[in-house]
């Protein structure tokens, strides 16, 4: 399949399709917020579907009842054509012609598959209107079927057969020559050709579905909600719209107070790792929620939900009956009924079960609980209850946020206190109602922020524009996941220096100029010593400093962040490598100041050489050697190398204009820069490495630092006679040249040109690949392999925002 990687999938609900003036608000959303190519999936417009259920039942009992039906709806449909089309009958036309059919379907006896036809029309007829009225608008699309590609079998939950969908799919995709799709939702086919619908919120599931058919990452879901919102916003004023919920968080959220998604619309978020929006078709100005599969995140609640129709009903149980044992076959009961309550309590001084449910539930459950099949000694029913439940991944091992929860709850009447097995909501069922002052104390208490983080990014090169870039993206995450607020309030060259303690990240989008212009029109002259008096002033709970230099003159600045307690995080790897006795005056500095240090940045970008070593060091293990391609350079450098068709001079010359090599290729071709992070990896693996003691071969005669770089590259021909007899030598022997890094915990390290057998791991790293291997006490016979992209920007950015994380968390 051709994918365009820019390529989106919009699904609209029945709401936002309801009438004509709604689907001119749609199309109004589509040309703004979607381009060509994208996918669109529509429900049938407003109450449709009922509608035909309607006309189906009505069918087998009352006739003339079952003729009026339709009439509504053919008036309803051709009314809202006649409303958005200059040319109704291109749609009206096939519509009569669909009723017709239906109609004689329905003479004859119901069937699942009669069933389904008729009441899966509603789709087709709003997305052929959806999509007349586009190409009316001047955006070009075309309707598809989902039928004609979507394959499910008949079942309560028919689940989608993805191998067999996504294969009748592709030719659809590549047959869009730029235009938008507008696809039924809720409908697809079986085997013999039959309609079979997807169920409850099948047009939300089919359209995360369709996603992961075309391989597309990013779902929208609009309604006529913006999404989710960490309380009420009609009774807090200061409730934040969530740009994040988990999985599981808005399944909690589900069963506590409105639905947010049906569980089998999030099957194909987890599994094919989509992101999907939430948001408004009626005020998109307002933001989004993004939901999506997290494994991990910080433990702490995020919303605040309340229910002020909530009832209780009482059980009382004999005291004839083990309590523990009489709960137990009562819950269970329970759960195979599907009367799970909102939450449940046991007096057990009154011998009382205790269970919670919307009144609106209330009696009919309560009728249900005359079959259980236990003793009661007597049951009530309460009516006057309220629920006042915080919601988040691990909410209930938050100490902090149990805490003051509990704290705000001392002042009201309790009934009893409920957590989920699963520790992801805490619930009070309270006896009074909650009224909005509760709710604004327990929401600002529980969720403002806890503290303010200033960020400052020393280096305003390509790693620094895309970091900024990422961060822009992820800034919103970030504080909904730690509560914390980040501000990037500095950007700093060489000489000049952005800064502001209000943020730079407002300038950049009120006037929307490239980071380079902005950089040119706020930045000033600026001295070290100027500097660091402006980081001393900052009026943040803690600041963190971003090293995206390669310079040892901003490294040699560390000792003096330490010493102000500013936090580290760095790319910069000579710091790092700097000689023993300097690097312990560095950690000891970061440990008496209480800051923190982190360089996971410096060695092998987004790949997690220094987590792996470090953790394996703290789980108990002993690292004998690490051994790879330290050098993406030098990597590339040998693998392209054939004396037959390129000198080397040739090679390191390309390496440089491409920007494969360091700005001073020198730095490679001496080994510096795989001595560097050599002696990092040693020190990750708990050893007290120093440059001084690995043997470095360098491929460089001893003069040529003394040289300027045009003088450098005029005078490589002598390299070239050497590696040319190299080159010779290893090739008649069968064997390739790599330039191999490695650390041996009871013998030398070294760093030198080798030759090795085509078939070693190492031979077989390519251009743009980094490759370790990893020897200890558990992984001495077979080395721990680390293999994976080579560094870039984004990834090293990505290793920043990763070291970002982790101190968070230490915060």
């Amino acid at each position: 399949m051709a994918i365009n990687p820019t390529r989106e999938l919009h699904k609209f609900g029945g709401s936002s399709l309801a009438d004509a003036e709604r689907i001119r608000n749609v199309t109004q959303l589509i040309k703004k917020y979607s381009q060509a190519d994208d996918l669109i999936v529509v429900s049938a417009m407003g109450n449709m579907t009922d509608h035909l259920i309607q006309w189906v039942t009505l069918s087998e009992s009352d006739p003339v009842a079952a003729n009026q039906q339709l009439q509504k709806i053919k008036f309803h449909y051709l009314t809202q054509a006649n409303k958005l089309l200059n040319a109704p009958e291109a749609v009206s036309q096939p519509f009569l012609e669909d009723i017709l059919s239906l109609s004689s379907l329905l003479d004859k006896p119901l069937s699942e598959a009669i069933y389904a036809e008729v009441v899966g029309h509603g789709e087709i007829w709003t997305a052929r209107l959806v999509s007349a009225y586009l190409n009316q608008s001047g955006i070009a699309n075309r309707y598809l079927d989902s039928r004609l590609f979507m394959h499910a079998e008949r079942a309560v939950m028919p689940q989608v057969d993805f191998a067999v969908s996504r294969q009748k799919l592709t030719p659809h995709l590549a047959q869009s020559n730029g235009n938008r799709l507008i696809i039924t939702g809720f409908i697809c086919q079986n085997q013999h050709k039959e309609t079979v619908l997807l169920g409850r919120n099948g047009s939300d599931y089919s359209a995360t579905q369709i996603a992961a058919l075309a391989e597309i990452k990013k779902v929208t879901i609009w309604s006529d909600v913006a999404g989710v919102y960490s309380a009420d916003p009609h009774q807090i004023n200061n409730a934040n719209l969530l740009s994040f919920l988990r999985v599981d968080e808005a399944t909690e959220l589900s069963r506590l107070a409105a639905p947010v998604l049906h569980a089998r619309t999030l099957q194909p978020v987890k599994s094919h790792q989509l992101t999907l929006l939430l948001r408004s078709s009626l005020q998109p100005e307002n933001g989004s929620t993004r939901i999506e599969h997290a494994l991990s995140a910080s433990e702490n609640g995020k919303i605040v939900t309340h229910h002020n129709q909530i009832g209780l009903i009482e059980l009382l149980i004999p005291p004839t009956q083990d309590l523990d044992q009489w709960q137990k076959t009562a819950l269970q009961w329970i759960e195979q009924q599907q009367l799970l309550p909102l939450a449940h309590s046991v007096d057990r001084q009154q011998r009382l079960l205790k269970l919670a449910y919307p009144i609106e539930y209330l009696d009919n459950v309560y009728i249900q609980f005359k079959q259980l099949p236990l003793s009661v000694e007597s049951s009530f029913i309460r009516y006057d209850m309220a629920l006042l439940a915080i919601v988040g991944y691990g909410v209930c091992r938050n100490s902090l946020q149990m805490m003051r929860f509990l704290q705000m709850l001392k002042t009201q009447q309790v009934e009893f206190i409920w957590q989920s097995p699963q520790q992801i909501s805490v619930v009070a069922i309270l006896r009074q109602q909650v009224n909005r002052e509760l709710l604004r104390n327990v929401h600002d208490d529980l969720f403002r922020p806890h503290k303010t983080i200033g960020l400052v990014v020393l280096g305003k090169g390509t790693l620094a524009k895309t970091w900024i870039e990422l961060y822009r993206q992820r800034r919103e995450e970030l504080s909904a996941r730690s509560k914390f607020n980040f501000t990037l309030i500095g950007l700093v060259s060489s000489t000049k220096g952005w800064l502001s303690y209000q943020g730079l990240i407002p300038q950049l989008v009120k006037k929307p100029l490239s980071l380079d212009a902005a950089f040119e029109q706020y930045a000033q002259d600026l001295a070290p010593n100027q500097l660091i008096n402006w980081l001393s002033g900052h009026p943040f709970d803690e600041l963190v400093i971003l090293d995206m230099t390669a310079s040892e003159e901003v490294a040699k600045h560390y000792l003096t962040f330490a010493k102000h307690g500013f936090h580290v995080i760095s790319a910069n790897r000579l710091g790092a490598s700097f000689p023993l006795t300097q690097f312990h005056e560095l950690q000891n500095a970061f440990n008496q100041s209480g800051s923190h240090w982190f360089y996971n940045a410096t060695i092998g970008s987004g790949l997690p050489l220094n987590t792996i070593l470090r953790d394996l060091v703290e789980s108990g293990d002993t690292i004998l050697s690490v051994e790879g391609t330290f050098s993406d350079t030098m990597t590339w450098l040998f693998y392209q190398y054939d004396q037959h068709i390129h000198s080397f001079a040739e090679l390191i010359e390309q390496a440089w204009q491409q920007g494969l090599s360091e700005r001073n290729p020198r730095e490679d071709l001496s080994g510096m820069d795989a001595m560097r992070k050599l002696v990092i990896a040693a020190r990750s693996a708990g050893y007290d490495l120093d440059p001084q003691q690995i043997k470095v071969e360098s491929l460089l005669d001893r003069d040529a630092d003394t040289l300027s770089l045009n003088e450098f590259f005029e005078r490589l021909e002598p390299l070239n006679k050497k590696l040319e007899n190299r080159y010779l030598n290893a090739h008649d022997d069968g064997m390739t040249l790599r330039y191999v890094a490695r650390f041996n915990a009871n013998g030398q390290s070294t760093i030198r040109l080798e030759e090795l057998d085509p078939e070693d791991p190492i031979s077989k790293a390519l251009p743009g690949e980094n490759l370790y291997l990893i020897r200890s006490m558990w992984y001495r016979d077979k080395p721990l392999v680390i293999h994976g992209p080579s560094s870039g920007p984004t990834m090293t950015a990505g290793a920043i925002q990763s070291d970002l994380n982790r101190l968070v968390k230490l915060l």
